[in-house]
């Protein structure tokens, strides 16, 4: 088929970051590469950039007219015309398909010739406002997708994106919704009120489709996600030896959303693995380390849950052994990543945008497209191996734990599977340490209920 032309739109030097960010997903995700052609500015040769007319003729040639409007007005014309608005006249004029996006909320700091065209572009337009990169390639995403979906070149979205046909309002838990505008307007800024309707949050993070809940929306905050997405859930086991085998020490089903999950998931390993617990000296709190560092570990799982392949049966799973922590999902690097560009810059291709993108606003993802190198930073500083990655039979990221010189595995007087008591009351002693020295003010009660015994046992 003939691809859908798109022509991006904006004052060049005050959206350099937010093109760059438009031109790799749109020509690093595989469904967007598909269906879709992109014209940027920048794509053109230098010696061809000055003529206007260039560019109108483009306008002229594409389906699909994407404005990007922000403070800036632009060099006016002898007509006192910006380039962008001239582009916007044109696509209007040629009843193109268009979508309008707008960067911020504060509309007194804009050029007043800016005002005026936006305020042009409300009527009878797709319009939404973004604050980062990241949140105009989500809300970009959902919009083509819909435009598949009306031109019937899809017959459905991609996983995240497309309707779950059984799924009401009743589903979502609104505490969960509530914690998150909270937690994203700590975090990230986040533009909406903290009293922000379930469907202003809803229609803000694209999670609807016509009215109807997205997949991503069950996965984010639904009160029982597993109930329409079984496999969603995230199987946790500790083995100790090196290999896969029965019995099993200890192994847990997770379910619920993915910020549940994940928090879970880390809990888990956090557990399991030594803590040291340094003194007071620089402040009130005694620092605490792990033996792999828990960003380390909370970056693999993250990746894992807002990355995986959700049409699989597969679960997540993360796999703690003597000598490494393996981390697997059933999902696969998109065609413009590598194993070997996973080590250095690279952009951010999410497989799941609409999951993605609230993740990274509640400070689950830390930055777009650097996890993995901040990952080999961070196990270098603690002394550890580089992480390794393999894209055989899903997704898979071991770390590597570090042992004591010449010791192969971790030493057993009891067979496999068989902790002995002191074993046990170290485990929790470590446990209680680390939730103390996070939450000074936890109560027995609470420390009991995290760790899962009696407030006797504490």
């Amino acid at each position: 088929m003939t691809p859908v032309r798109i022509f991006i739109s904006s004052v060049q030097k005050e959206f350099v970051n937010e093109r760059a960010a438009l031109r790799s997903y749109l020509r690093g995700d595989a469904l967007m590469r598909r269906f879709f052609d992109v014209f940027l500015f920048e794509d053109v040769p230098a010696s061809d950039r000055r003529t206007d007319n260039l560019y109108l003729d483009e306008v002229r040639r594409c389906d699909i007219y994407v404005g990007l409007f922000g403070s800036d007005y632009g060099t006016e014309n002898a007509g006192g015309l910006s380039p962008t608005e001239r582009e916007f006249d044109l696509a209007t004029a040629e009843r193109k398909y268009r979508l309008i996006y707008v960067r911020g909320t504060d509309d007194d700091d804009r050029h007043p010739r800016m005002r005026a065209l936006i305020g042009r572009a409300e009527a009878g337009l797709i319009r939404k406002r973004f604050n980062t990169p990241a949140e105009l390639v989500a809300g970009l995403y959902a919009a083509l997708v819909e435009y598949l979906v009306e031109k019937q070149l899809i017959r459905s979205g991609p996983f995240d994106a497309a309707p779950c046909a059984r799924a009401t309002p009743e589903d979502l838990n609104p505490e969960r919704m509530a914690w998150f505008i909270r937690t994203a307007r700590a975090t990230r800024r986040f533009p909406l009120a903290p009293d922000a309707s379930s469907t202003e949050l809803l229609e803000h993070l694209n999670l609807l489709d016509n009215g109807q809940l997205t997949h991503a929306a069950l996965l984010l905050f639904g009160k029982q996600p597993q109930r329409f997405l079984i496999s969603s859930e995230i199987k946790c086991a500790h083995f100790h030896g090196t290999d896969v085998a029965k019995p099993i020490p200890s192994y847990q089903v997770y379910k619920g959303t993915v910020f549940d999950l994940v928090d879970a998931a880390v809990d888990f390993v956090l557990s399991k693995i030594a803590l040291s617990v340094g003194t007071r000296e620089a402040g009130p709190q005694a620092p605490v380390r792990y033996e792999i560092p828990k960003e380390v570990v909370a970056e693999a799982i993250v990746n894992a849950v807002a990355h995986r392949d959700y049409t699989s049966n597969g679960s997540v799973q993360v796999m703690l052994f003597v000598d490494r922590l393996e981390v697997w999902n059933p999902g696969t690097l998109p065609p413009s990543l590598t194993l070997e560009k996973l080590r250095e810059a690279h952009g951010s291709v999410p497989a799941n945008p609409l999951l993605a993108e609230p993740m990274y606003l509640a400070g689950y993802i830390e930055r777009m497209g650097t996890g993995t190198r901040d990952m080999i930073r961070r196990c270098t500083e603690a002394g550890l191996l580089e992480p390794e990655f393999a894209a055989s039979d899903g997704f898979q990221t071991i770390i590597r734990r570090a042992l004591a010189p010449g010791q192969v595995s971790k030493p057993e007087s009891q067979p496999p599977g068989e902790e002995t008591r002191e074993e046990t009351r170290e485990e929790t002693r470590e446990r209680i340490l680390a939730l103390i020295a996070t939450d000074p003010t936890i109560t027995m009660n609470e420390l009991a209920e995290r760790i899962g015994i009696t407030p006797k046992g504490i």
